[in-house]
């Protein structure tokens, strides 16, 4: 059986709050080969959080993106954390583990490539250390267009059946799908068709062991010991 690749979901979310520096050092600490976070853009910089409102996680209310960077950045995220912005994300990490940043809003795909290139080009992290995902064919559109260097994942929530065609369009790394559509047909097919099958969000271990033995490639989970222990 192949090693199976432990993304740490949103950080170790069931551990600290999630997107959160605590979140992220607690990943790292856990030993996650790689850390997921997801971000939307505030005018010029890119910020970890996984909802269009604030109201989930944190002590705010509204639209994330009706806001101004001052007010996000003096709300609390759960037990006192700010909201990062995306850098801090990397500097916290320090090519420890690699980073999967999952596009959420528009105007994130231009910012996360150059902030992904500066790294590359000033602070000694390769490109093999990031990937880029996105449910928005626009945003990985964008992404591809901009430096053909950085890895996509296309995320998947439901039978789709144009995805092979946009894979291979914009050369594609991985498939990221929900665990609800893993499957050993659904990984035969997205193997013969040179794609990573990556599975979010997987907290069982008996779904972890079921979705190893599928032969998936990497599993996207809140507790990354529940994977790492495993190898």
């Amino acid at each position: 059986m192949k090693r199976c690749i432990c993304f740490a979901h949103r950080g170790a979310s069931g551990h600290e709050p999630e997107n959160t520096l605590a979140a992220v050092v607690k990943a790292v600490e856990l030993g996650a080969h790689w850390i997921e976070v997801d971000v939307y853009a505030v005018k010029s910089e890119l910020i970890a959080i996984h909802d269009d409102r604030l109201d989930r996680t944190t002590n705010g209310v509204g639209h994330v993106m009706e806001k101004t960077l001052d007010h996000l950045r003096s709300l609390d995220a759960g037990r006192g954390q700010q909201i990062p912005t995306l850098r801090e994300v990397f500097d916290s990490v320090d090519r420890r583990a690699g980073i999967n940043v999952e596009l959420k809003g528009p105007k994130t795909a231009g910012l996360t490539v150059s902030l992904i290139e500066e790294y590359v080009e000033k602070r000694r992290w390769s490109y093999e250390q990031f990937m880029v995902s996105s449910f928005s064919r626009r945003q990985l559109k964008e992404v591809r267009k901009l430096n053909p260097s950085i890895r996509l994942g296309i995320l998947i929530d439901r039978p789709r059946r144009h995805y092979a065609r946009f894979a291979r369009l914009y050369s594609a790394y991985s498939l990221h799908i929900h665990v609800s559509l893993a499957n050993a047909r659904a990984v035969k097919r997205a193997h013969e068709r040179g794609l990573k099958v990556f599975v979010y969000t997987v907290n069982s271990p008996e779904d972890i062991i079921k979705l190893e033995s599928l032969g998936v490639d990497g599993i996207f989970t809140d507790f990354p010991e529940l994977v790492v222990k495993r190898w």
